[in-house]
């Protein structure tokens, strides 16, 4: 999987292809914080003129998910992700360039330990928010992630 953001951004192209082409990018990534970036264009836009909210969730997804996904590698195990539930606010307008900050890198690790150590289930819940270039808050999207230790 990917190993540097590059590695990952080609990921999406082919693993992701509707994030890709909406132009939702990882821009940086390490065990407590990812972000990633979308531009509102004419591509990505609802009726009134903004962002699409989905476009929005998938790059808020995306800040989670690539997270993640880097720490279960670094285990070496074989264990399943999965989102089973969100929740999203929508603040302000989103045009121009959208960027979304998740700083919740911090409770991967410990639920991946105890799902290791039990072979239980677990869960947790994951903030991304979406800040315009005048650093207002456009959206906060929340996930609940569960992790399983494979079979």
């Amino acid at each position: 999987m990917a190993v540097n953001i590059r590695k990952f951004n080609t990921f999406t192209f082919f693993k992701l292809p509707s994030a890709w082409w909406c132009g939702v990018r990882l821009k940086y990534l390490d065990q407590r914080k990812a972000v990633v970036t979308v531009t509102h264009k004419w591509f990505n836009q609802n009726p009134f003129n903004s962002m699409f909210w989905a476009v929005q969730g998938m790059a808020a997804e995306l800040s989670t998910g690539a997270m993640m996904i880097d720490q279960i590698n670094a285990t070496g195990k074989k264990i399943s992700m999965l989102v089973a539930n969100n929740n999203a606010n929508f603040s302000k307008k989103a045009t121009g360039k959208i960027t979304f900050t998740c700083e919740d890198g911090h409770l991967i690790k410990e639920a991946l330990e105890k799902t290791i150590a039990t072979g239980e289930g677990q869960t947790i819940w994951m903030k991304s928010v979406g800040v315009n270039t005048d650093g207002v808050v456009v959206s906060t999207f929340n996930f609940e992630w569960t992790v399983r230790l494979k079979s």
